[in-house]
Parts: C-alpha cells; structure tokens; sequence
C-alpha cells in the first residue's frame, strides 16, 4: 500500500518572506519560529558519545531496543523522574531515531488505514495529523481532548493523540483528566497516544514567582523546581496499574538539547512497544551505538536538565514581560517552551509582518491549527531573547 498522501500548512518556506524583512531590521533577525534548541550540549553526554566511538556496536550494529545501559536508563529515569515501574505495569519500551519519525508513523505502526479515525487536538503539534494521513487514517479533530463525550462516540475510532505539556499552547492535562481519557479510550478499544516531550518543563510552580534575571543557574533552595510534575500516562493512579493500551513518547530534544543526536523513546502496552520494535528492526528504524550512549548519559543527568529547565524559566518569563509590553496578552505557560498569545489584530500573518519590521519572527499559529494565534519559541540564546524583548518593549 506504501504511504498514503498527505496535506499540512505546517511548511516553514511560508515564512521565508518575514525572515527576510526581519534580517534587514536594525540589529538584524530574531528568529523565535522553530523550536530548535541552542544551549550546549551536556558534558556527561558529550563524554559519553566520544568514549564509545569505537565500540563494538559503533562498528557493528547495534541493538535496536537499545543497549542494556540503555534500557536501564530508561527504566531508571521512569522510575525516579516519572513515578513509573516500567516492569511492574507490564510495560516496555524501545529508543526512536528522535521523536518525529516516532509520531509520523505511529498510526502506521498500529496498522491503521482506510476506515480507522484518530483523535487529536484541533490545536496541536502538526504531525499527528500528517502521520494519521500517511496511513490513510481519518483524522478527527476536537476543541478539548479531555471532553471524552465529544470522541468517545465516534464511530471508528482507533487513537487518541494527548500532548501534555502541549506544543503551542502550554498546557497541561490533570491527572485525573489523564485518567478519564485512558479510561474511555479502553472502553472503546483505542490507545492512547501520550506525547509527554516536554514532561520536565513545568512551569505552573513558578508562574507567580519573579525568576532570577541573570543566572542561568537554579537558585540555592529553589524549592519549585520539579523533574515530574507534569503527570504521565503511565502512572499507576492513572493507567490503574497497566500500561494495555497505553504509549508515552518522550525525547531529549528539549531537556538535553539533544535534538540533532535524535533520541527519543516509545514506552508503554508491551505487546504493542514489542511488535513495533520487531517492525523497526526490519526497516532500520535504529538509534547509532555511540549515540545510544550519549542517550543514556542524558537520561542519568537530572543535574544538566536542572539547569536548562532555570533558563527557559528566566527566557520564558522575560519573554511574557516584553509580549505583554507590547500590547499581546501574555501569560507564564504551564509548561512546555512557547508563549502562546492571539494576534493583536485578529490574524496571524498581519501580525507576522508588523513584528518582522522589528526584526522579530514567531510562527504563525495557522501551523498548529489556530490562524489567530501566534507562538513565541524560547529556544534562542539568551542575548537572542533580550534583544527581542527589548524590541517588543521600545
């Protein structure tokens, strides 16, 4: 059958023009569009990369459920940063060429096509959609995912999408909204496809709290600071004790500033996370050696993540500061990396090219399901962030 065709505004040369006009403004181009991180990459990761550069799997092949350092990392990260025994839920999981591959052929992976309805946000990350297409799957969009009544009903019905921290907006699903969407997913027979990547950037702690304007380094005793307050979809109070019909996707993209290593993971419903390992096995769908390290390294450093979660706190917040400055109503997002805010003038490409005049870039809100929204991306170093902040506050 092969891939089916797709259709998405979800296309970066529509903003080529902005850039352009931007990078002619005084100061040139702040380019706060992709999400795409800049800060360095952890020492223990770095180290980890180079000390098994030669190994036996970086001249052979490696595993494709990754090494045993590996998964006991991810075992060990579930555990301590997550509150989930892997084992204890009947779970598994199995390392991704990043976290994008992992969505886009999710649906396929699940053996879904012509006839099968997945259930996502209306405003979410884009490729749900494009990898729900790519199976020839129906997509079916809603306002609300934890509105169960507004899915459950639908005929069809095969996967549910939930993002959490959720890519533009910020939000964050309850746990017991958690549970109520697993719960009625099982009583149709779908799974629940829980994209937790940005699960470690958690800011509704600190939403109230002024952040400490210089350091990039935590506070002495900051006590807000949480590695896992965003819930999972594994969590045993959740899932009641079971992973069946569950899949969590993580990466370090965001946390480790990994996002050009490409590891990220699928965790959860054994037989399922087993079958889709034996097929990506088949198709070469397999993390390098050295990099499945580097991967572990990453996972067993809480310490590097402490210290990039305080900086997207202090850009987050400058950023909320110099929006509101500007006449957008900004607020702290619950988590995640992104300001989410509606177009001053009703449109996001109107506000597009105003703020390209500045020599600030955002993306369009058209990309995520909403045209009257815009998205500021806190991944740009921090004079990239207080050039743009002094800008929007001139």
């Amino acid at each position: 059958m092969g891939f089916h065709a797709y259709s998405s505004p979800y296309d970066w040369s529509r903003i080529a023009g902005f850039k352009a006009t931007a990078k002619a403004a005084p100061g040139g181009m702040v380019d706060l569009s992709v999400g795409s991180p800049v800060d360095p990459v952890p020492d223990s990761v770095r180290e980890a990369l180079s000390a098994t550069s030669d190994a036996a799997n970086a001249h052979g092949y490696p595993v494709t459920v990754g090494t045993a350092d590996l998964k006991a990392a991810i075992d060990t990260w579930f555990r301590t940063m997550r509150g989930v025994d892997l084992k204890s839920i009947n779970a598994a999981a199995v390392p991704t060429v990043g976290s994008k591959e992992a969505v886009a052929l999710m649906a396929s992976l699940l053996h879904l096509g012509p006839g099968d309805v997945v259930v996502q946000p209306k405003v979410s990350y884009p490729t749900y959609e494009i990898g729900t297409q790519l199976a020839g799957a129906t997509v079916a969009k809603v306002d609300d995912i934890t509105d169960v009544e507004s899915w459950v009903h639908i005929p069809g019905v095969k996967a549910v999408w939930v993002n959490s921290p959720c890519n533009p907006t910020g939000e964050i699903i309850s746990a017991e909204w958690l549970a109520d969407i697993v719960a009625a997913a099982r009583r149709i027979g779908a799974v629940v496809l829980s994209d937790e990547c940005y699960a470690l950037m958690d800011w509704r702690a600190v939403r109230d709290s002024a952040p400490e304007a210089e350091s990039n380094e935590p506070a002495a005793g900051d006590g807000a600071f949480s590695l896992s307050a965003a819930p999972c979809a594994l969590n045993p109070h959740i899932c009641e004790g079971s992973a069946s019909g569950i899949l969590v996707l993580y990466s370090l993209s965001k946390q480790s500033n990994m996002a050009g290593y490409r590891t990220a993971l699928i965790a959860g419903d054994y037989r399922l996370v087993t079958e889709m390992s034996e097929f990506r096995k088949q198709i070469g769908q397999i993390i390098p050696g050295p990099v499945q390290a580097a991967m572990a390294a990453g996972l067993n450093d809480a310490a590097s993540v402490h210290v990039q979660w305080s900086r997207y706190r202090r850009r987050l917040a400058a950023l909320v500061k110099a929006l509101n400055a500007y006449g957008y109503e900004a607020s702290m997002p619950a988590g995640a990396l992104y300001v989410w805010v509606k177009a001053k003038s009703g449109d996001c490409w109107t506000d597009m090219a105003e703020l390209a005049k500045i020599g600030v870039v955002p993306s369009p809100g058209e990309f995520y399901g909403a045209p009257a929204y815009l998205r500021f991306s806190s991944t740009a170093t921090d004079e990239a962030i207080d050039s743009a902040c002094a800008r929007l506050a001139a």
